[in-house]
């Protein structure tokens, strides 16, 4: 790997993670098709410590929903003060962590697939029909209304279904947050608290999905020669990251995604006749 490598892909990291267009398709494609000299192990390491990189823009830019989440929930299990509202009901942000904690928990059922899944990113002619249905899942996002539920009235099937789509979207090509968003859309979720439960809910599963190659990693034996490389990459990703979450958040609340299902299905088309000449 070189310094070029890696920052190119921590900018393709940064950028696609946050738009929803799979970040893990676009890593993918270009790591195949420039067939970047670095191992398989290497590939899946720096693949995954560039979304630990992208987590800390999630942290970052919803640092005020997280720290309410956080506060609220450590006060309702010390009891060190009252955390419902009138009517007995949990304060919002507790709710939002009851809702995370549920949607979360689907990712479960696709772990023990964890290496299987792994083996699909080097298949560009699956990559390429994947970005086709990511664009056709943004496309149908189009037709949702804007919802009105929130924190305070999202249900727990509503987050469950919502992981459900997270745990699918484990499959390279799938946007994770365009899977996410477009069924918290279907189930009545304000467009708004759509990304922002989207987002949020990224971090237990990247954090999860780091812990689980990391052990791999370890085992295997990792290449601390690598390390400038992937932490030059790591920085990259987490900056461009930050500009475009903030971008996503801004653009979602005025527009629908319509225009990211039409870049998909060109970057899928493209990418199957990449896979049939290259």
């Amino acid at each position: 790997m070189s310094f070029l490598v890696a920052i190119i892909l921590g900018l393709i990291q940064g950028l696609t993670e946050f738009l929803p267009i799979s970040s893990s398709g676009h890593l993918s494609l270009f790591q195949n098709l420039f067939n970047f000299d670095y191992s398989a192990e290497d590939h899946l390491l720096f693949d995954v410590l560039l979304h630990l990189a992208t987590l800390v823009s999630v942290v970052i830019v919803y640092r005020s929903e997280l720290k309410a989440m956080l506060l609220d929930t450590v006060e309702l299990v010390t009891g060190r003060t009252d955390t419902s509202e009138e009517g007995g009901r949990l304060r919002p942000a507790v709710r939002n962590v009851l809702l995370v904690i549920v949607a979360t928990l689907p990712l479960a059922l696709v772990v023990p697939f964890h290496h299987e899944f792994e083996r699909l990113y080097t298949k560009l002619g699956f990559i390429a029909f994947a970005f086709i249905i990511t664009g056709t899942l943004l496309y149908i996002s189009t037709y949702f209304t804007d919802g009105r539920k929130t924190e305070k009235t999202a249900t727990l099937l509503d987050a469950l279904l919502v992981g459900v789509a997270q745990a699918i979207a484990v499959i390279p090509g799938l946007s994770r947050s365009g899977s996410t968003i477009t069924m918290a859309l279907s189930r009545g979720y304000k467009r708004s608290y759509a990304v922002a439960f989207s987002f949020i809910l990224s971090i237990p599963a990247v954090l999860g999905s780091t812990i689980v190659t990391l052990i791999s990693a370890f085992k295997s034996g990792i290449d601390l020669t690598n390390m400038p490389y992937y932490l030059a990459g790591m920085l990259v990703a987490g900056v461009v990251g930050c500009f475009a979450l903030r971008f996503m958040k801004n653009y979602f609340a005025q527009r629908p995604l319509n225009y990211f299902a039409y870049y998909c299905w060109g970057i899928g088309v493209l990418t199957l006749i990449l896979s049939l000449v290259h």
